[in-house]
């Protein structure tokens, strides 16, 4: 082998092991671990899908166009590993002296296929071969069994989206829980709810960053979403909290911190910038015209409040200021369906980026210094 065929050789090594790692880290490793390959294919086809959705002039048209993103991107995935294998091996053949280099591609493709109608001759070419071969059915035992667990993984969390219609209408609102949860007798018995839906979050947490692309499966119906869904159950535990003057569940704190710690974990691989260590008085996208605005709603319905509503909002700002960036930005790149105080928000994020870690601004002096010495009333942790 020649210096030249060694260095074709050794590319086409690492493509192919670069490929085959870019699968693993997709189906076999339990967590969100980068992959430029992987990132580009849902880019590229999230821009082209997105170019589709921007034809469409009614919102369940676009839905039912960008409801195919991620099937059809995670169908393609398999077809990208198997050329980048092939490709990758069949630099490797020609390096071995299989040529031209037609013959060797034609190789590659039927050892990954195990197709078997060309025969390698020298030793170390039917090594490469059966190699490939071996490399193939892993890629088809990969997608047999990933299949299964993002299907499994959907319905867990579709569940929870379907019932919280019955309780929060469609699209669910926090209002609309807390009315319906007062005229029920409810309201002051709730931890029941709070505990199912700190159970979803740390579920959606653990699927959602094992297999990002779930992020962009939609729900079976055009007006809900995994993201809407979140943003009220945590926008109606924080106005508990803050304005409805009943005795506190402890589970509802533990919910919504269990709710941006899942939404800041996905909110990561997204590249979506928040502050990890929020001050209560940090501005938040709901204004405080609106929250006053589903004040005197729930005062309207004869749901007990507390008098002092500007106490209340800045109790209420305390508790969204954890995941309201995360909320947004989650609600923008998943083209979440109409929600309140979610995807009616603007946000600079509308896209999956290729860059993977989103960027930490340092906190300036003065704010560390006014954190060391505790201040900031209303911030909960």
């Amino acid at each position: 082998m020649s210096p030249a065929e060694g260095i074709v050789f050794a590319v086409g090594a690492l493509i192919a092991l670069g490929t085959l790692l870019a699968a693993i880290q997709t189906v076999v490793v339990p967590r969100a671990e980068r992959s430029l390959l992987i990132r580009f294919v849902y880019v590229g086809m999230g821009l082209l899908f997105a170019m589709f959705a921007r034809r469409r002039k009614s919102y369940e048209a676009k839905d039912a166009v960008l409801a195919r993103y991620a099937p059809t991107t995670l169908m393609l995935l398999p077809m990208v590993w198997a050329s980048g294998v092939i490709y990758g091996f069949s630099l490797m053949f020609w390096a071995l002296d299989v040529r031209p280099y037609r013959e060797a591609l034609v190789l590659s493709g039927w050892s990954l296929t195990t197709l078997g109608y060309l025969v390698a001759t020298d030793l170390f070419t039917l090594v490469l071969a059966v190699a490939e071969a071996l490399i193939g059915l892993g890629i088809v035992a990969l997608l047999i069994s990933f299949l299964p667990l993002m299907h499994s993984a959907f319905s867990t969390r579709e569940s929870a989206v379907a019932r919280l219609e019955i309780r929060a209408g469609t699209p669910p609102t926090p209002e609309a829980m807390i009315i319906l949860a007062h005229e029920t007798g409810g309201l002051e018995n709730m931890e029941e709810t709070w505990t199912e839906w700190e159970h979803w979050f740390i579920h959606i947490e653990e699927t959602h960053q094992t297999y990002p692309a779930l992020a962009f499966f939609r729900s079976v119906r055009s007006d809900r979403s995994w993201v809407t869904a979140a943003g009220c159950i945590l926008d109606t535990a924080a106005i508990m909290l803050s304005t409805v003057a009943v005795p506190h569940s402890p589970a509802a704190p533990f919910m919504i911190r269990a709710g941006y710690v899942a939404l800041r974990n996905i909110a990561d691989f997204f590249a979506i910038d928040y502050d990890p260590d929020p001050l209560a008085i940090a501005p938040i996208t709901v204004r405080r015209h609106e929250f006053y605005k589903t004040y005197e709603a729930l005062r309207s319905a004869g749901v007990p409040v507390v008098e002092d509503r500007d106490r209340a909002w800045r109790e209420f700002a305390g508790w969204r200021v954890n995941y309201d960036n995360c909320l947004v930005g989650l609600a923008s790149i998943t083209s979440a369906p109409p929600g309140k105080w979610s995807s009616d928000r603007p946000s600079p994020y509308h896209r999956l980026p290729l860059l993977y870690r989103p960027l930490r601004r340092p906190l300036p002096p003065l704010i560390r210094q006014i954190r060391r010495m505790g201040f900031g009333p209303g911030r909960r942790k």
